[in-house]
């Protein structure tokens, strides 16, 4: 698979992987499956341990995405962000071909193909090598929908999952779903992190918390 380092925060469906690094991380992001799934490949620097955020679709292009041989990675864990199918296509084979350990939130862990080894809660951290990720549990896509926020030293990165897109939050199916997400959103994603944050949904492209930041009450007025 041919991997960009011309990092944009878009990839096309069947396309290259686009690459960025980081301070003590990179982070792949390549698109599978029929409803352009974002796939994250996050690899710590200083170990070579990775970490795949949604082993969402096409679980032969996830592994071109790690590769093989000297200087590849070893792909040790899949968080699944939610419940929702066409997040968790390629979990079971991946599971398998890495022998990964498999995290979720509690409340959607038991709508996943396999069964998980551990279970994140809000305010909780998951680590790829020595680089710590925080658990943010944003209510209302799915019971249990996480985001994963790594706090790198230029600025803070946020894999939503489903729950923030550009343009919006996540769907919802009721306004009680609507209502609690977007608290969630404003509690515990837009109120302590910085506009420059930069934000990895589940599918398209990437965003930033600034330029979102001003279409909240937009979003609220809307309901959706």
């Amino acid at each position: 698979m041919d991997v960009l380092d011309s990092y944009s925060g878009h990839t096309d469906p069947g396309g290259a992987a686009t690459r960025r690094d980081l301070a003590g991380l990179t982070v792949s992001k390549v698109s599978v499956g029929p409803m352009d799934n974002n796939a994250y490949l996050l690899v710590c620097t200083a170990t070579g341990e990775a970490l795949l955020v949604d082993a969402a679709n096409e679980p032969k292009r996830i592994a071109a995405l790690v590769g093989t041989g000297d200087g590849s990675p070893e792909l040790r864990t899949v968080v699944t962000t939610h419940r929702h199918h066409d997040h968790w296509q390629a979990l079971a084979e991946v599971a398998r071909a890495y022998r990964t350990r498999q995290l979720a939130h509690p409340l959607d862990a038991a709508e996943l193909p396999v069964p998980v080894d551990g279970i994140v809660e809000h305010g909780g951290t998951v680590s790829v090598g020595e680089v710590p990720l925080e658990v943010i549990h944003l209510r209302g896509h799915t019971p249990g929908s996480i985001a994963l926020l790594y706090r790198g030293a230029d600025r803070p990165h946020l894999f939503t999952g489903d729950s923030l897109f550009p343009g919006g939050p996540g769907r919802t199916t009721s306004p009680q779903d609507f209502t609690s997400l977007m608290n969630d959103l404003e509690a515990r994603v837009f109120g302590p992190l910085p506009d420059e944050t930069w934000v990895y949904p589940g599918h398209g492209d990437d965003t930033t918390l600034g330029v979102e930041r001003p279409h909240l009450q937009e979003w609220r007025a809307r309901g959706w």
